[in-house]
């Protein structure tokens, strides 16, 4: 998952703010006029977290509080909301495609990850938090495993603005690619799960490229971030950490809203009004997401997380692309 970043100042120049100077009310009323343009069909996902992207570095967000704590709940009654969209047995079908992609690619993240970052002289626990974000499920892997790895605050913010960063830059040019490769909506939707970091990104460029893209690209990520349980038991046993495994309960629920829209079809109007809200809440979700992203945030990661962090996506987005494209 995704969502704001908490930061500490790893710069000695104070962080000077947005550069346009906006009275509060001002700033207030263009987010809640903003808010309101990403509940309306005229929005994309990709163009709602472009557009909290300028706010944010523009004016900044008068909200980021709240948004801190909605962000999280409203991704996760989204993600259950497309449930009622989708037919279980299509969903079955697409996670057994995406199962051996998903062990084939988790494995290799997570030992080119360890390798590189001892070429780099990158911490291993940032290391490690990076390459799991990258490997399963972003800010949901790293949030899982950094009490185990016990993680500080400092680390935890490099990665999860790592992660942040690219998660943002996927959204906006993975559809673009997807067209220019001349890819099919059930490539598109497998690619997504696979080479994004958060679910978030992945609904949301699935959403941007097709209905079978969006049903492959949630179904698949939501099988992959169950790899988060095992990742955490194997690391506390290694660790011996003692830290608890979060378990992605909201998963169980979008599960279950497949199974009562595939097998209770007389309510098939309440489905439809359910997925619409669900893929406007996924829209706002993403310009809240992007409206979070400070500049702080991006000084905060430093150039080395980064550059693994970068290197460990082009390496998952294009094995994954050529399996997909050409291996079958």
């Amino acid at each position: 998952m995704s969502g704001p970043v908490a930061t500490d100042a790893t710069s000695e120049a104070p962080d000077k703010g947005p550069p346009l100077h906006v009275g509060p009310n001002a700033r207030k009323a263009v987010f809640i006029i903003a808010i309101l343009l990403c509940l309306s069909p005229a929005m994309s996902p990709p163009l709602a977290l472009l557009l909290g992207l300028v706010l944010s570095i523009t004016i900044g967000d008068p909200f980021a509080d709240f948004n801190h704590k909605a962000t999280g709940w409203l991704l996760k009654a989204s993600v259950v909301g497309l449930g009622f969209g989708m037919n279980l047995q299509h969903a079955i079908a697409a996670g057994k495609d995406g199962l051996i992609f998903t062990v084939f690619s988790i494995t290799i993240t997570l030992v080119a990850g360890w390798f590189i970052a001892k070429r780099l002289k990158v911490d291993g626990i940032s290391a490690f938090l990076i390459s799991s974000g990258t490997a399963i499920c972003g800010g949901s892997a790293i949030a899982a495993v950094s009490p185990i790895v016990r993680a500080d605050r400092n680390q935890m913010s490099v990665a999860l603005g790592t992660v942040f960063i690219l998660n943002s830059v996927a959204l906006l040019v993975f559809p673009l690619l997807g067209h220019l490769l001349n890819m099919s909506q059930h490539e598109f939707g497998m690619w997504c799960a696979i080479a994004i970091h958060d679910t978030s990104s992945v609904v949301g460029a699935g959403a941007a490229y097709g209905n079978e893209a969006l049903q492959v690209a949630t179904t698949v990520k939501l099988e992959r971030a169950l790899w988060i349980i095992p990742l955490s038991l194997i690391t506390a046993l290694v660790m011996k950490g003692g830290g608890k495994v979060k378990i992605p309960w909201f998963i169980g629920l979008f599960i279950l809203a497949m199974i009562i829209s595939s097998y209770f079809l007389q309510f098939g109007e309440l489905y439809r009004w359910l997925e619409l809200s669900a893929k406007r809440g996924l829209t706002l979700t993403l310009f809240l997401i992007g409206a979070s992203l400070t500049l702080e945030t991006m000084r905060a990661v430093g150039v080395k997380p980064m550059v693994l962090g970068i290197i460990l996506w082009v390496l998952i987005s294009t094995k994954s692309l050529v399996a997909i494209l050409w291996v079958g």
